[in-house]
């Protein structure tokens, strides 16, 4: 049954495109693929697993995302509403339009951004590494990264007026605090009570433990000899604030879970985090005229490779929608994202079936990294088109494996 996906995960390791890799699938009975290669770590004995601890980084983004669409279902947050009516810091942003000399020209914004434009990545908000005027005024303001984990970065300005264009940025991390602002949490205490708890979801964290960073995949960096060697590169373990845009650990097996409630509209087993609708909504176009960017080219080569998804996507509700088929792929109308240390989820509903691979390296999207989210998912859905992978579901998935939910 995984004969041939496992060759393409195992023929990406040995051929130093990726220091590891663990693939995931599952549809709406549960998971219908596992498999992996590589060690967790470059010269390391221990083997990379659907259990190991992984950065997912912007795949946080769809959980804050869930959590304010949950606090919208209950009426106690208003996606159309001001952020500075949660956020009232929010209202000293400016828009950045461009620099006199080193320094930096700003604005008043001509219009309010809304929960809204921050669910959808259309505020004006930017993250440094496509947006060069961000890098140029990081720098010339002294403000560090979102990575920092410093406050400071709430101060970074917009690059256009909210509701122009579409424009990926700190937009989530800002979503977050006004998820704290609306329910009286923290982050992570809304996390646990509302999605990861529910979902039995108990290896994703902002903080992992001792043990859990003596199971993590360490970020691969290429060497000048173009061989993968493990880093420490992290974000901080001491954060002002918890990241709703990219701050959470987590393992394969369990953020399955969550791609599994997603696919199931909203539902995982007897557990409910979202209605129905809300779902459809999160799988329909919500900037309208705009287009996710056919290419994007990198303002930090050390953070990302261009990003060249192509003509054809839109973003709905925390997820970037492809519009067409590609041949072998995943179906129209599906919706996914990534993480910045290269890890990649889909749900497509209309096939029943949601993918994820992962592994650690930097930078973001380098194309022989990039090219294994493909093979893998090439090969996933050549499997359930012969129908050898559904007929043979749980080959790789031991019983005692599969917590029910």
């Amino acid at each position: 049954m995984s004969a041939g996906i496992d060759s393409v995960l195992q023929a990406a390791v040995d051929a130093g495109d990726v220091p590891n890799v663990v693939a995931m699938a599952a549809d709406a009975d549960g998971p219908i693929y596992e498999g992996a290669a590589g060690p967790r770590a470059v010269g390391d004995s221990d083997a990379a697993t659907p259990d190991t601890m992984f950065r997912i980084a912007s795949m946080t983004k769809m959980v804050t995302t869930t959590a304010a669409l949950q606090l919208a279902e209950r009426g106690k947050l208003a996606l159309d509403a001001p952020v500075e009516q949660y956020r009232p810091e929010f209202a000293d942003l400016q828009v950045l339009e461009g620099f006199d000399g080193d320094t930096p020209r700003l604005r008043p914004p001509a219009t309010k951004a809304t929960v809204r434009h921050l669910v959808t990545h259309t505020s004006g908000l930017a993250y440094w590494f496509w947006n060069a005027d961000i890098v140029r005024w990081e720098a010339a303001t002294g403000t560090p990264n979102v990575l920092s984990a410093e406050k400071s970065i709430f101060t970074a300005p917009l690059v256009a007026d909210p509701g122009t264009r579409y424009e990926y940025g700190i937009n989530t991390d800002w979503l977050g605090l006004v998820v704290e602002a609306v329910s009286g949490q923290s982050l992570d205490a809304y996390f646990a009570e509302h999605i990861l708890g529910p979902l039995g979801m108990d290896s994703t964290v902002f903080l992992m433990s001792e043990e859990q960073r003596a199971n993590s995949a360490p970020v691969h960096l290429r060497g000048e000899d173009g061989a993968w060697a493990p880093s420490d590169v992290d974000w901080s373990q001491e954060p002002d604030w918890w990241a709703g845009g990219h701050g959470l650990y987590s393992t394969p097996r369990d953020y399955l879970k969550f791609q599994r409630m997603l696919l199931g509209g909203g539902a995982l087993g007897d557990t409910r985090l979202l209605e129905e609708a809300t779902v459809e909504q999160a799988f329909s176009n919500q900037i309208g005229e705009f287009d996710f960017p056919p290419s994007i080219a990198t303002a930090d080569p050390g953070s990302t490779d261009d990003f060249n998804p192509g003509p054809g996507h839109k973003w709905g509700l925390g997820l970037l929608l492809n519009t067409e088929r590609q041949p072998g792929m995943r179906a129209a109308g599906s919706g996914a994202w990534a993480g910045l240390i290269n890890t990649h989820f889909w749900v497509d509903r209309a096939s029943g079936v949601t993918g994820a691979v992962y592994t650690q390296t930097l930078p973001f999207l380098e194309p022989r990294v990039f090219q294994v989210y493909g093979d893998f998912e090439q090969a996933l859905y050549a499997s359930i088109e012969a129908g050898s992978v559904r007929s043979r579901r749980f080959e790789r998935v031991p019983e005692e494996s599969r917590q029910k939910v």
